[in-house]
């Protein structure tokens, strides 16, 4: 079976591999999917997080990381793919995933999306929690890979020094 985990990963956390290493034991092929949504200024662009994600991953032999932009369905139908993985951190995750679910059913009937539940040590953890926490200097490595890190201490050197406001 091949499926499909797309997302924003902006950053790409601890959560996220969790979700990516378990989902990879459970299926032939994971395409690891980085949504670029042109309505959106992340903070990291969209060959960044791709690259990310390929250097997390690098390990892991049966996972593609590929971006895409549109309509979720009409990727899947261009993958040849009919399954979704998507994370759940909390009962607040459900309804959000399960009216995506439904949508992308309508639009394609193949489609169906399997959820994962986050594991307990990731339930509180978001992408855009690690980027505040940066953002102010505060300690990430728990949180995300040291390339991770890094590359959030680059992005953020060029606005402060010091934990201050440049």
């Amino acid at each position: 079976m091949k499926a499909i985990y797309p997302g924003s990963f902006d950053p790409v956390t601890f959560g996220h591999l969790d979700i990516i290493s378990r989902a990879a034991k459970q299926v032939d092929h994971l395409v690891v999917a980085v949504l670029h949504n042109p309505d959106k200024k992340g903070l990291f662009t969209l060959e960044e997080k791709v690259e990310l994600l390929k250097e997390v991953t690098k390990n892991i032999e049966n996972v593609e990381i590929d971006s895409f932009s549109g309509l979720l369905s009409d990727y899947a139908t261009q993958k040849n793919c009919s399954t979704m993985i998507r994370g759940l951190r909390a009962t607040t995750d459900l309804e959000y995933e399960m009216q995506m679910a439904l949508t992308n059913r309508k639009l394609n009937k193949e489609i169906d999306t399997l959820f994962m539940v986050s594991s307990s040590e990731y339930s509180y953890l978001s992408s855009s929690t690690v980027r505040q926490i940066a953002m102010f200097g505060g300690k990430v490595s728990c949180f995300v890979p040291k390339v991770v890190e890094d590359a959030l201490k680059d992005k953020f050197e060029e606005a402060y020094d010091n934990g201050r406001r440049a």
